[in-house]
């Protein structure tokens, strides 16, 4: 019997390539995506909150799913920043706040009035 090539009567199974997801910082440093940041930055806007720890579960999967969908394998921190501050304002209004004035470094109290006028209206 004669052998066409090496790997005749072989299946052989590609596994799909793990291409992880960059954080582009506002720096423009990148580093590979940790899902611990969100949930550090989650819990802390939930500190003290009448919020489960399933629901905060759900929501980080819920941002994760988002940014996972995106097709770039980069995403900016400011776009993550953004996507958390939209599933928070669902979730909690001052948990919301909480998070939204740690993450847009309000300067002054009109920018933060200005943040919290938007999630009364």
């Amino acid at each position: 019997m004669s052998h066409t090539g090496p790997f005749l009567g072989l299946s052989i199974s590609r596994q799909p390539l793990f291409i992880p997801l960059v954080v582009i910082k506002k720096d423009q440093s990148r580093e590979q995506y940790d899902r611990s940041k969100i949930q550090d930055g989650v819990m802390r806007a939930c500190y003290k909150r009448p919020i489960s720890v399933e629901q905060i579960e759900k929501v980080i999967d819920e941002i994760e799913t988002e940014i996972f969908n995106k097709e770039d394998r980069e995403i900016p921190s400011t776009e993550i920043g953004e996507i958390v501050m939209d599933k928070l304002k669902d979730l909690d209004a001052v948990t919301y706040v909480r998070f939204a004035s740690v993450y847009r470094e309000f300067k002054d109290v009109n920018t933060f009035m200005d943040e919290l006028k938007k999630i009364l209206k």
